[in-house]
C-alpha cells in the first residue's frame, strides 16, 4: 500500500451533478459541476506540487473525474465509504451534507495517508466493466429461470414458452460473448495473463473468482496476507471491551469481491484438498457453516495473494 504525504489535500464529495470540494490546509469550500469544465477546474486547483485529490467510491459517479485527473498526472485516491463513515462517527459528526462530507473526506485522507486506491490501468477498468455487465446478465438470467419455474407451477399457458426460451437464448449468447471479451482482455496483457494462470491453478478458484480478484484487487501479490483479507472484506473485526470478548465479524472491504470469494469458498471447501481438510477441521470443532466458509474464503484469498507474489502456481505440497 502506498503512503502519501501531501502539502495540499482536496476532498471531493461527488454526486451525479455536482462536485463539493474542501481544500486543506486553507479550509476553503467550493462547488463545481460534475462536467468536463468542472473537472478542468479541479485540475487547476490541484496543479500545486504535492497536491492530492480524494473522493469516496460512489458506484461510478466519480469515474469520469478520476480518469480526467489521472490523464493530467494529478495524484488521486478513491476511498472506501465505510471508512469515511467510521471516521465521521469518531469525530462526533452526525450531520450529513455534501459540504460536510467533502471536509470529512479531506480530513480522513490527512489522518490516514495510506488509505484508498489509485486509478487502475485501462485494461483493469475494462475488465471491471465487463465483469459488472456479466454479473447483471447472470442475475437477469437467474430471475428469468425463477419466473419460468413459477409459471410452470401455476400452469401458465404454453404461449409464454417460446418467449421465455428466446429471452434465455439471448442472455446465454450475451454472457458467452462477455466471457470471450474477458478472456481476450486478459490474454492481451502478459502480466494479467500470467496472474490469471496462477490464480486459476488453485483448485476451487475458477475463472469468475480469478478474474474478479484481478479486477477488484489489482494490488494482489503486492500485499501482506492480512491486507489482502482486509481488502476483500474477509478479515475478522474484534468487538472487545475490558474483560468482555465480543463476537468477531467481517465487513468493509470490496463487497463484490467478498461475495464472489464466498461462492468460490463453497466449492474449494469440498474440492481443494488443502482447504477441504481445513474446513473439515473447523466443522469438527463445531463451527457454524457461515464461519467455516468465511474462514475458507479468507484462506483462499491469502493463498492467492502469496502465489501471485511469487508468480508460483498451486501445488499441494507448497501450502
Amino acid at each position: 500500500m502506498n503512503t502519501v504525504s501531501r502539502d495540499r489535500i482536496i476532498g471531493i464529495d461527488v454526486s451525479r451533478d455536482w462536485l463539493d470540494i474542501y481544500c486543506l490546509p486553507e479550509g476553503k469550500h467550493a462547488r463545481l459541476p460534475n462536467k468536463v469544465e468542472g473537472h478542468e477546474q479541479v485540475a487547476q486547483l490541484a496543479r500545486e506540487p504535492g497536491a492530492l485529490v480524494c473522493f469516496e467510491a460512489t458506484g461510478g459517479q466519480e469515474w469520469r473525474l478520476w480518469s480526467a485527473l489521472d490523464t493530467t498526472g494529478i495524484a488521486t485516491r478513491q476511498l472506501p465509504p465505510a471508512q469515511i463513515k467510521a471516521f465521521a462517527a469518531s469525530q462526533g459528526t452526525r450531520a450529513k451534507t455534501d459540504r460536510i462530507d467533502a471536509e470529512l473526506i479531506a480530513r480522513f485522507m490527512a489522518f490516514r495517508p495510506d488509505a484508498g486506491r489509485v486509478l487502475p490501468h485501462e485494461k483493469i477498468r475494462l475488465l471491471r466493466a465487463l465483469i459488472s455487465k456479466r454479473g447483471q446478465l447472470v442475475e437477469t438470467r437467474k430471475r428469468l429461470l425463477a419466473q419460468i419455474k413459477a409459471h410452470r407451477k401455476l400452469g401458465s399457458p404454453d404461449m409464454f414458452d417460446a418467449m421465455d426460451a428466446e429471452l434465455k437464448d439471448l442472455l446465454d449468447r450475451q454472457i458467452a460473448e462477455l466471457n470471450v471479451r474477458i478472456e481476450q482482455t486478459l490474454a492481451s496483457d502478459d502480466d494479467l495473463a500470467a496472474i490469471a494462470r496462477v490464480l486459476r491453478s488453485v483448485p476451487g478458484n475458477g475463472p469468475v473468482a480469478s478474474t474478479m480478484l484481478i479486477a477488484e484487487m489489482p494490488e494482489i501479490g503486492q500485499l501482506s496476507g492480512e491486507q489482502a483479507a482486509a481488502l476483500a472484506g474477509l478479515a475478522p473485526i474484534a468487538h472487545d471491551s475490558g474483560s468482555m470478548r465480543g463476537k468477531r465479524a467481517i465487513g468493509g472491504g470490496r463487497r463484490q469481491l467478498r461475495h464472489v470469494m464466498f461462492q468460490a469458498a463453497l466449492v474449494a471447501s469440498h474440492h481443494n484438498p488443502i482447504l477441504k481438510t481445513f474446513a473439515d477441521r473447523l466443522r469438527a470443532a463445531g463451527k457454524p457453516h457461515k464461519v467455516v466458509i468465511t474462514a475458507v474464503a479468507r484462506k483462499l484469498v491469502t493463498i492467492a495473494n502469496a502465489l501471485c507474489k511469487n508468480r508460483q502456481k498451486w501445488a499441494d505440497q507448497a501450502t
